[in-house]
């Protein structure tokens, strides 16, 4: 299941995953905030919330998040600024640690009661360069 998060900084976007994500969620949930995001010539900050029972996602939902990571996500690749990874599973903040390196922009994984400061890095201005 994905939700939209509700009450988050402004600029930022947010979604929980727990058990498993079906293409419907996918397309209807996620897909027209993250596009409108996109589109908008904003920058991406994004947080996701990933829950112990996350089952991952269903084949329809997938084949939707291949789509967009090659497509829109791909060729907007400046628009990511920040993405923050909220779970206290094992597996999300492993996985964090060996492909971070892969999400455009910068990401960090927090636990679930981090979440205050998830959502403050998140909304922190960039650093100057």
């Amino acid at each position: 299941m994905i939700e939209l998060l509700p009450d988050l900084p402004d600029g930022t976007l947010g979604f929980r995953f727990s058990g498993p994500v079906s293409r419907d969620e996918y397309v209807n949930v996620l897909l027209p905030p993250m596009t409108a995001a996109i589109e908008g010539g904003r920058g991406v900050r994004l947080l996701l919330v990933v829950e112990e029972d996350f089952g991952w996602f269903e084949p329809g939902a997938f084949w939707e998040d291949l789509k967009f990571g090659v497509g829109p996500a791909r060729s907007h690749h400046k628009a990511w600024e920040r993405m923050a990874v909220v779970s206290d599973a094992g597996w999300v903040r492993h996985a964090m640690g060996l492909f971070g390196w892969m999400v455009p922009g910068e990401a960090r994984a927090f636990t679930r009661p981090e979440l205050h400061q998830a959502k403050e890095w998140l909304a922190a201005p960039a650093p100057a360069s």
